[in-house]
């Protein structure tokens, strides 16, 4: 259903870093680059992240309320890529847990931006 999601950014280079180690892992690089947008993807054709500086040129800043989860296929490398995050400069905004029981496990952080990402396994 989802194409891309799209976050802002201020450093396009540094974001780009940031999120091509943190989602190697399942796949993901870079896929389209141009002057101030990349989208992140496994293949053209599935959903992507796309990191961007504001097209409108004023400071990027983030929404109340948004957040974009992604879903790495278990509970164990949402754990894994919750700590790599971490390790690669993100800050906290939710440990690795179990939210819902029996439904819903999610951990939390924030990047350099302050974008709110979640990892998140339904389970």
């Amino acid at each position: 259903m989802l194409s891309y999601a799209t976050i802002g950014v201020t450093d396009l280079e540094k974001s780009e870093a940031f999120y091509n180690e943190l989602l190697a892992p399942l796949g993901a690089k870079t896929l389209i680059k141009m002057d101030r947008i990349i989208f992140i993807g496994k293949k053209m054709g599935e959903p992507m992240l796309s990191i961007c500086i504001p097209h409108n040129e004023e400071i990027q800043n983030c929404g109340n309320g948004n957040m974009l989860a992604i879903a790495p296929g278990s509970k164990d490398l949402c754990d894994s890529m919750y700590h790599k995050a971490i390790a690669l400069g993100a800050s906290c905004d939710g440990e690795p847990g179990q939210r819902i029981p029996d439904v819903f496990y999610g951990a939390y952080f924030r990047d350099f931006d302050n974008n709110k990402i979640a990892f998140n396994h339904f389970g």
